[in-house]
């Protein structure tokens, strides 16, 4: 049987947003082992599960025999991608950005190898940008930039409203650069990255195209979005982190145990490696059999992110939790102040999936803290104990023990 193309591959999970040249890239990688790269900014300490997606395609090109480069913005965090964002990034410290890339660094390791045949790589690029001459790079690539054509992407235009500031404005010509050395130093011909990614990176493939007079591909995915259009991967905690002790690996499995029905599928595709087959068959239902399908997709999920013992002990205290067994349970450790409103405790703890869920659960009189029924959807832990451990029932079925740090 012949080896199915990494396009196919992706194409067929659901991954592919966006090409260019996809004849000729399909050709590329059906003919040789194809050098990629995935950017990572290290903005914060951990991965999230917004760069999940992109690093899951990274596993699936490297699976069918081309090599990732991961690189990591060291030097690019320093300035900020302006993309998707209304205001200007906070700006890091260079320690920082270290104590991040060596997160990043081992969290990656989880999904691509970096030994063996098509051995994935990792690059940071202060490497080459932060001994850049200003004057000698302009001089050099500045005629390949067009202001023009610049300030009609997508990623300057939400900026430009309340004012895109000349360092932001550096940061496409940055990212193109990267591709351009990426390749120079490694063959690098394809750039993946998220939809929000596209400016930039047809930037970085045009610079080869017209610098080096060959060919260079860009590839974008699809956002991780609910059924109403919103990123999906937000708690009432905030983010949903790969590192386990910003988000523990209970939470992490809460999160995809509660997925609305309609996205069961897509995450399935996307945030596993299970065959389409098998995934087809788990989600033929549209009934309540449809949650052992969010069973399975919160424990795949968490057992790549957090290893198969603490995926096994997340599912044990998940059926504890919400199978009566109190007295059995683990402590849910949440960090909440006692004036915390419960309807934001629910949410964290995977009891709802929505505070406006939360609200109609409570305003329905079937939530309660310990023995006292919760009379309103915007009273605060305080009013129904002063305990640090506590236990939340909603309704006769779910009961979560809770420890609060």
């Amino acid at each position: 049987m012949a080896k199915k193309n990494a396009l196919d591959i992706l194409y067929e999970r659901g991954f592919i947003g966006q090409t260019v040249y996809e004849d000729d890239l399909r050709k590329l990688l059906d003919s040789e082992s194809v050098p990629f790269y995935v950017g990572f900014d290290p903005t914060a300490d951990s991965l999230h599960i917004g760069h999940y997606i992109p690093v899951m395609a990274m596993a699936h090109m490297q699976k069918a025999g081309h090599k990732p480069i991961a690189l990591i913005g060291g030097g690019t965090a320093m300035v900020g991608d302006p993309s998707g964002r209304t205001d200007m990034r906070q700006m890091m410290s260079k320690e920082t950005i270290a104590h991040n890339v060596e997160c990043f660094r081992k969290q990656l390791g989880r999904f691509v190898s970096f030994e063996g045949e098509n051995a994935a790589r990792m690059v940071n690029n202060a490497d080459w940008l932060l001994s850049l001459n200003y004057i000698d790079f302009l001089r050099e690539y500045g005629q390949y930039f067009s202001v023009n054509k610049m300030i009609t992407c997508d990623c300057f235009k939400t900026r430009m409203e309340k004012g895109l500031s000349f360092l932001e404005f550096n940061y496409m010509p940055m990212q193109a650069y990267d591709f351009l050395v990426l390749y120079r130093k490694y063959g690098c011909k394809l750039e993946l990255g998220g939809n929000d990614q596209w400016s930039n990176i047809l930037a970085g493939a045009d610079l080869i195209r017209r610098k080096e007079q060959t060919d260079a591909y860009a590839m974008t995915f699809k956002l991780l979005l609910t059924s109403e259009g919103k990123k999906m991967g937000k708690t009432a905690k905030g983010a949903l982190w790969l590192d386990g002790n910003k988000t523990t690996p209970y939470e992490f499995y809460q999160y995809f145990r509660n997925v609305e029905d309609a996205k069961v599928a897509e995450c399935l595709r996307l945030l596993t490696f299970m065959e389409l087959e098998e995934i087809e068959e788990l989600t033929r239902h549209c009934d309540e059999r449809i949650n052992e399908a969010k069973k399975r997709l919160a424990y795949e999920v968490t057992k790549l992110i957090h290893g198969e013992e603490a995926a096994c002990a997340a599912r044990k205290q998940a059926e504890a939790a919400f199978g009566g067994a109190v007295e059995e349970m683990t402590a849910v450790e949440i960090c909440a102040a006692s004036d915390a409103m419960i309807a934001d405790i629910m949410t964290m703890v995977g009891v709802a999936t929505s505070k406006s869920e939360a609200r109609r659960l409570i305003e329905g009189g079937g939530v309660r803290i310990g023995d006292k029924k919760v009379a309103s959807a915007v009273d605060t832990l305080d009013t129904y104990t002063a305990e640090k451990e506590f236990v939340l029932h909603k309704g006769k079925k779910a009961h979560v023990l809770i420890h609060r740090k």
